[in-house]
């Protein structure tokens, strides 16, 4: 009988605090360069760095643009559930891109997202971010990397998201996976099933979707991965056209959906979203997804967090 292998105890952080975000650009083409000296495998230790940005201001020009590519509502005092997430990407981008991380860039795959908002993120509020690997697991399609994402406000937690990635490779339960595949790092990865869900949901709003909904994302969320921002440049990684950010999919459907003050989502990427494109949302209760025909694009659930302190 065969034993899985220990899971390996990750080492307690430590803490690099920042003076700024970090370029995103550079981050990229040093996680490409690094990816062929990584070899990915479930017993790999997880770099031991938190990344901390303390003082982080709000651009509200820069936030009311988010919010007019998104969808949400311009003018509150209030962040969008998702916005923390293009604030402290560029972290969670220098540690993937380093050396002590485990796995390539390329081709890393985010397959799910939890969010949390424990109370009103306020939009001219200071923030702190604080960004580290959770953790390293095997699975069925090769190895998961946690990325845990916190933003403070005096020394509160107000919001935290944990992002799966997944480092495809070969596993012994490889010949049996049918599993759905998400997005890279800030894109879409390949198409998927529909996880077995037999009925949509109930059609709430049918999107039809520009050609430039990528740029547009990209100009706001700085992820210019070439899949989103032209067709021949997408063609070079193997997608017939470009596609939607993943996390532009979420942040549209929460708009749509309007979740307030303390709330808990998760969601799931499963195929990508085709530039040009209509997708249909639907909903139901906490359940919401994307969907166009048959194939299903996003699931996702939102479910109300009691508030720190009640």
């Amino acid at each position: 009988m065969r034993t899985q292998p220990p899971v390996r105890p990750e080492p307690a952080p430590r803490t690099r605090t920042l003076a700024s975000a970090p370029p995103l650009l550079p981050l990229l083409t040093r996680g490409t360069l690094l990816a062929p000296f990584k070899r990915p495998r479930p017993d790999a230790p997880a770099p031991a760095t938190r990344l901390l940005l303390p003082g982080v201001r709000i651009d509200l020009a820069h936030l009311a643009a988010y919010e007019r590519v998104c969808g949400f509502p311009t003018g509150a005092d209030a962040l969008p559930v998702t916005y923390p997430h293009v604030l402290a990407f560029p972290l969670a981008m220098r540690i993937m891109a380093g050396r002590a991380f485990p796995l390539p860039l390329p081709g890393l795959v985010h397959t799910s997202i939890e969010i949390t908002r424990h109370q009103e993120c306020a939009a001219t509020a200071d923030y702190e971010l604080a960004v580290r690997v959770e953790k390293l697991a095997p699975h069925r399609r090769g190895t998961a990397a946690t990325v845990l994402t916190e933003a403070r406000v005096d020394g509160g937690l107000v919001w935290e998201s944990r992002s799966t990635y997944l480092a495809r490779h070969r596993t012994r339960n490889a010949d049996r996976d049918h599993g759905s595949a998400g997005e890279a790092p800030g894109t879409q990865g390949v198409p998927a099933p529909s996880a077995g869900r037999s009925e949509p949901l109930p059609a709430l709003a049918e999107w039809r979707l520009a050609p430039d909904v990528g740029r547009r994302y990209a100009a706001v969320s700085g992820d210019r991965n070439p899949i989103h921002l032209h067709p021949v440049a997408a063609r070079l990684f193997g997608f017939p056209a470009a596609i939607a950010h993943g996390m532009w999919t979420v942040a549209r459907s929460l708009a749509r959906y309007g979740p307030r003050q303390a709330v808990a989502v998760r969601a799931e990427f499963r195929a990508p979203v085709p530039l040009p494109g209509t997708v249909t949302y639907g909903a139901r209760g906490p359940f919401f997804e994307l969907r166009s025909g048959d194939r299903v694009h996003l699931t996702g659930e939102v479910r109300p967090q009691p508030a720190r302190g009640e």
